[in-house]
């Protein structure tokens, strides 16, 4: 099973290289993914959203989603697969960027981007559903392009990413119920 999954991430990895690199396309995708570096881009949006009022909860939730996002991906899973990244087991594959951790899977980027879409699909209109959506598989998609992370990789991390914001909501969810029902 282990041998047909690499095949598969190998090729669409040297599928993307092969057909897909050119002179407009690399610097655009080296510079959307390094808006993922530290959750830069996650970090400013959650901040813009708890500055307005209107968004303030959606923005801390954000916040929360990120931390959880972080902790798990990068600290429990990544540690305990300690994949290698792709260009140390694919031939002929040539990274666009190289990231300081060496370890590949689940991609990080990709949870916290999934993690923010998942909260700002519960909290805000469709509109911002979208582009968070959008720009959440737009991450995935740029890590895949430069070559640091294998699809499975990036499945995985959306996956915990939608799963880390559904446990955030969740946890928001109870908390208010609690409360209201105290209130009572």
């Amino acid at each position: 099973m282990f041998e047909l999954t690499q095949t598969f991430d190998s090729s669409v990895l040297l599928w993307i290289q092969q057909n897909l690199h050119n002179s407009i396309l690399d610097p655009l995708m080296v510079a959307y993914t390094s808006l993922g570096n530290y959750s830069i881009i996650w970090f400013l949006a959650a901040a813009v959203m708890i500055y307005f009022p209107k968004t303030r909860k959606a923005g801390v939730l954000v916040l929360l989603a990120i931390f959880l996002g972080y902790m798990v991906n990068n600290f429990v899973i990544k540690d305990l697969i300690e994949r290698p990244r792709p260009w140390v087991d694919i031939s002929g594959l040539e990274p666009l960027i190289y990231a300081s951790n060496p370890n590949s899977f689940p991609s990080g980027h990709t949870c916290i981007a999934f993690a923010v879409a998942g909260i700002i699909c519960r909290t805000l209109s469709k509109k911002w559903a979208l582009v968070s959506v959008a720009a959440a598989i737009l991450m995935g998609f740029s890590r895949l392009y430069v070559g640091v992370h294998y699809p499975t990789d990036v499945i995985a991390g959306a996956v915990i990413g939608i799963i880390c914001s559904q446990i955030v909501w969740y946890v928001y969810v109870s908390a208010n119920k609690k409360t209201f029902s105290a209130c009572l």
